[in-house]
């Protein structure tokens, strides 16, 4: 054994190596969960009086958002296709946040009837919408049809919230500054142009294409919405939520093996991952940037697929057209 010599006499070399190696490797996996923790809303803004709904907000990050969200004092609708889920999400999100005026109202984003329904009681119970985050959404699962016909993951992570988003503009324009905050990801980068004469085709189903194909509809849809929105008061961007360990990739085993080994480094958790579609919902700062698409609390660039105004205008015009509007 190596020896060095201190002031105090002979100590062996190898425990303060160990003690620094350890001390060196702790201070390196802290900085890199740091990093992946990703961006965090710095916004104190309240949001006393207004009403905020959100798709999915009975678990991950749109529970998450309702939770903050509520504790900004915000009226809050958890609109959620599980009645038992919602309820008890309900009661979650009013004891975690210590306000009572939050509620679960059924909502199936794979039923147009349900969204029309759902449509319809808020047009009459609330005289204006402040905030709509279009959140829920299905992951990579097996080749499914939604009760109207279409491919499942592009009709509820695209098709279903373009209809609910457009049955409630009128709501939203009636707030005295409007925001729709659509959950994307950046998984919308591994999209082609959307070919949608095939996109709900079952011939060649790609599991990881179509939700690629869906999240790259939800930039296109927030593009070609913030055109339609300008001159008003209303704001609609998009946004990469990051890597987060929720039940949304139980349809994935390579993420959830990722998951195993290092997902206490590697993924967000819920609560961190809620804090861009948190920013989008409250910060002032995002004033002017309607139709951008976000990651971390900051503007990012996104796909140049999703830069396309033409496919962008191709997108809405169909998707009105299945939709019924």
């Amino acid at each position: 054994m190596e020896v060095v010599t201190t002031v105090g006499g002979w100590v062996p070399e190898w425990p303060y190596n160990a003690l620094g190696g350890a001390l060196a490797t702790g201070v390196g996996l802290w900085m890199l969960r740091r990093y992946f923790a990703g961006g965090v809303c710095q916004s104190k803004a309240k949001l006393d009086g207004q009403m905020v709904i959100i798709t999915g907000g009975n678990t991950g990050i749109g529970k998450e958002t309702a939770i903050d969200l509520a504790k900004r004092n915000a009226r809050v609708i958890l609109a959620c296709r599980s009645e038992e889920k919602g309820k008890k999400a309900e009661v979650d999100v009013r004891r975690e946040s210590g306000n009572n005026d939050v509620h679960f109202r059924q909502l199936d984003l794979s039923s147009f009837a349900s969204i029309r329904k759902f449509a319809k009681e808020v047009l009459e119970e609330e005289s204006c919408v402040d905030i709509l985050i279009n959140n829920a959404g299905v992951m990579m699962c097996p080749y499914t049809k939604t009760e109207d016909g279409f491919e499942m993951q592009f009709g509820v992570n695209h098709l279903g919230h373009f209809l609910l988003t457009n049955l409630l503009l009128d709501r939203i324009k009636q707030a005295p500054e409007g925001r729709i905050v659509n959950v994307s990801s950046s998984m919308h980068a591994f999209s082609p142009p959307l070919n949608l004469d095939t996109i709900n085709s079952e011939d060649n189903y790609s599991a990881i294409q179509s939700y690629s194909n869906s999240k790259l509809a939800n930039v296109l849809f927030t593009k070609a919405l913030a055109k339609r929105l300008h001159r008003t008061n209303v704001i609609t961007t998009s946004l990469h939520p990051g890597a987060i360990d929720t039940d949304l990739q139980r349809h994935t085993l390579s993420i959830r093996v990722a998951k195993f080994f290092v997902g206490w480094l590697l993924f967000k958790t819920p609560k961190q991952g809620a804090q861009t579609t948190i920013h989008l919902a409250v910060s002032e700062s995002i004033r002017g940037s309607s139709g951008e698409y976000f990651a971390d609390c900051k503007i990012k660039a996104p796909s140049k697929h999703a830069l396309d105004e033409e496919a962008a205008e191709n997108l809405w015009q169909k998707s009105e057209e299945w939709t019924g509007l």
